[in-house]
């Protein structure tokens, strides 16, 4: 083969048609490939970086079914049992869930406002009747937190962008305090201040999987699982899926729609013909 513009575009072409291997691996080759005719063989290559790609199978997310659900929520309790009916209840993201501030919870409406979400959206989510009463007197649990914060002079919490600039005193306020705050304060590297941080990502991961080990669910079950069982339960009991598209925060109703691929399979199930065939028992 020769070693040309036209000949790297030949192989490239083939590599993709190529089905018996992984998308990850031609991606591999396909970026060595445009990197050795750019750099070695000073080739204009820039046509062909977006048009030949391979492209990665669909793959269905893993969903719980509503008694695997109630079985994992069955398993934790107090705090630990109320974050994980709120990732479940409202769709939420774990870190959306461990960036929610006293403020954010909206009593009235049933409503879970998640600020800064994925791509630097705002949005509003499900907040689940029966979580209400624990909900609420988490909270008063966290006001006397924030009051022992004040007292030690760390109650002032981050604030993203410009506000901590501009409202100086907001940072102190307890509807900016962090819904879910850490056990101790600790240094800020971004400051160097000492304030409380709200809990890590780690440890709701943590309380999730212990969870779904101790409910004996087999399936690859995540914190991530709960916001596609979320989705997928919604669609089961009806709810329109422009809806769902934003409660979960989807900038495209497409991404969104691999939902209904799950419910399909979940929803007037098809019965194997082997129970129609004559067996010995």
């Amino acid at each position: 083969m020769i070693i040309d513009r036209q000949g790297i575009k030949d192989y490239l072409t083939y590599l993709v048609m190529d089905r018996n291997v992984a998308a990850s691996t031609q991606s591999q080759a396909f970026n060595a490939l445009l990197c050795m005719g750019r750099v070695v063989l000073k080739l204009d290559l820039k046509d062909m970086e977006k048009g030949l790609r391979a492209r990665k199978g669909r793959k269905l997310p893993v969903v719980l079914t509503p008694d695997q659900t109630a079985r994992i929520l069955n398993e934790v309790d107090g705090t630990k049992g109320l974050m994980v009916k709120l990732l479940y209840g409202g769709g939420l993201r774990v870190t959306e869930l461990c960036r929610l501030r006293t403020k954010d919870i909206d009593f009235d409406n049933e409503l879970i406002f998640v600020r800064s979400g994925n791509g630097d959206k705002d949005r509003a989510t499900l907040l689940a009747n029966s979580v209400i009463p624990q909900l609420r007197d988490h909270i008063e649990e966290v006001r006397a937190f924030h009051a022992q914060d004040l007292e030690n002079g760390c109650a002032e919490v981050h604030l993203p962008g410009a506000l901590a600039r501009k409202y100086r005193s907001v940072a102190t306020r307890f509807g900016w305090y962090w819904l879910f705050p850490g056990k101790q304060p600790s240094m800020d590297p971004r400051s160097g201040k000492v304030r409380r941080h709200h809990i890590s990502v780690s440890s709701v991961q943590r309380i999730v999987r212990d969870a779904v080990r101790q409910a004996r669910i087999e399936k690859p079950a995540t914190v991530h699982t709960l916001r596609h069982s979320f989705a997928t339960h919604l669609l089961l009991n009806g709810v329109d899926l422009r809806e769902i598209q934003e409660y979960l925060g989807h900038s495209n109703v497409e991404t969104t729609m691999i939902y209904t691929h799950v419910v399909r399979f979940m929803r007037n199930r098809t019965s194997s013909p082997l129970g129609n065939i004559p067996t010995q028992p």
